[in-house]
């Protein structure tokens, strides 16, 4: 090729880029189209560091600690010393129990270390981080561990203390289509538990005995369709009482109640149920099912009786245990005792004829 041919290829080639160059390029903009329709306006949403510190800021955790620590859930002799270590105790004796078993549904062994409860006892993730959401561990409604194919619900937030705050055992006809004669009392520490309010403010668990005094409806409690475990034990923190202390709060039952009470007696619930617990107890102790004394407490004794008797010294002792003196559910309450000292009368009058 010569020297012609290659400048005519040369200048070819410069021509073509440059028209594809000319080609490419943007013009100038036109005017601008009418403006589209406005999108919905979507929800706000929660500034997230305010909403934490409701609850998280150094003032109310001190403050809520401070009240923790003037509770009984905070001494550790109860906690841990009787039970916290032992498997099957340690789901309610102590933080490491009852956090495994929040968790993973059990307790997996004994706990070769346990400490009593804390904040994060009871606090553990947030679901939803939006201003009710404590964090709570637990809050479905409760399987009651004498009948698991049961259901016991407090109510929402108050179930967690349900988990605990329940009877460890069927009373002893529980179930049966047709009453034994006799049942054997194989522990001085037979019994419901130390603790059975759960199952006195739900109306559930205890030996209905027949008498005079008919018994409720379940769960027809006026303490529990109008007032909570959380409403009444941790109310706002006022006069030593309520918060975090789960010392229950007389100005929450008073603003209730519409009254101006300085106790818990309210139409003299208390004072009744007190009179009634002393008259059962006198009761067993006399058919021989319970000994002891005021200053060193009460036990059953060891042996068996007849299932009736049995009955009321589980009604009584859980009772008793339930520490409200009937406040929990004043009816229920006073069915239970008046019907077994009805039925402990005429086990005193059949063992006099004999």
């Amino acid at each position: 090729m010569n020297y012609k041919s290659i400048s005519k290829l040369f200048m070819l080639g410069f021509i073509l880029a440059f028209m594809f160059s000319s080609c490419t390029k943007e013009g100038p903009m036109g005017p601008g189209g009418a403006d589209g329709a406005d999108g919905t306006d979507g929800t706000d949403g929660v500034d997230g560091q305010v909403t934490c510190l409701v609850c998280h800021s150094g003032t109310n955790m001190e403050a809520k600690q401070g009240q923790f620590w003037m509770s009984e859930h905070a001494v550790g002799a109860i906690a841990v010393d009787y039970a916290g270590g032992r498997q099957s105790c340690a789901q309610c004796h102590s933080h490491e129990g009852f956090v495994q078993f929040a968790t993973l549904g059990e307790v997996l062994g004994d706990i070769s270390n346990p400490s009593a409860w804390e904040c994060n006892t009871c606090h553990g993730l947030h679901e939803t981080f939006e201003g009710q959401d404590y964090a709570l561990r637990l809050h479905a409604p409760v399987n009651p561990v004498f009948d698991n194919t049961l259901t016991m619900d407090l109510g929402g937030n108050s179930n967690l203390c349900a988990n605990c705050h329940q009877s460890r055992r069927a009373e002893p006809g529980y179930g049966l289509e047709e009453l034994p004669e006799t049942f054997k009392i194989t522990s001085t520490h037979y019994g419901p538990h130390h603790g059975a309010q759960g199952n006195v403010v739900a109306g559930m668990g205890f030996a209905e005995i027949p008498g005079s005094v008919a018994y409720p409806e379940q769960g027809s409690s006026k303490h529990l369709n109008q007032a909570s475990c959380v409403g009444c034990h941790m109310a706002e923190f006022t006069n030593e009482e309520g918060g975090h202390s789960f010392i229950p709060s007389l100005a929450a039952c008073n603003e209730c109640h519409d009254a101006d009470l300085d106790d818990y007696n309210y139409g003299g619930v208390q004072t009744e149920v007190h009179e009634m617990l002393v008259e059962l107890r006198d009761q067993l102790i006399a058919l021989g099912v319970v000994e002891g004394n005021d200053e060193d407490g009460y036990h059953p004794h060891v042996g068996t009786f007849p299932t009736v008797q049995v009955q009321a010294f589980f009604n009584w002792v859980g009772l008793e245990e339930d520490r409200s003196l009937g406040v929990h559910n004043p009816k229920y309450v006073k069915a239970l005792l008046r019907n077994s000292i009805e039925a402990m009368e005429a086990e005193l009058n059949a063992l006099a004829a004999n």
